[in-house]
């Protein structure tokens, strides 16, 4: 289903021991909008009773249903895009260009 990079594993690994995150997991979710542009986001969360949870990497994740079919094959990568600025990125299958989280992310720092 998903793929996390070895990179982007070992930034959320540290992500995951702030204080203000203890015994949360980190949710992965996309939608699409009006447009038909799917958009993706990632943060720390609280598991519902609904969610689906994966280890991906060794990784927890939690995916809420609705957002299933839209993380099928994707790739979250943590790359620099310009000198200094290091970003999580989604990369969906079969696509040239990847997409950045659209929420500010607990994860991203």
């Amino acid at each position: 289903m998903i793929k996390i990079t070895d990179a982007a594993a070992e930034q959320i690994r540290a992500a995951a021991q702030q204080p203000d995150v203890q015994g949360m997991v980190l949710r992965i979710a996309a939608y699409q909008d009006e447009d038909g542009d799917v958009n993706f986001g990632m943060g720390f969360d609280q598991e519902r009773e609904a969610d689906e949870q994966l280890i991906v990497n060794g990784i927890q994740l939690l995916i809420s249903m609705p957002s299933t079919p839209f993380l099928q094959g994707v790739t979250i990568d943590f790359v620099e895009m310009s000198p200094g600025d290091m970003r999580y990125i989604f990369i969906p299958p079969y696509s040239a260009e990847p997409e950045e989280p659209e929420a500010d992310s607990t994860a991203a720092e």
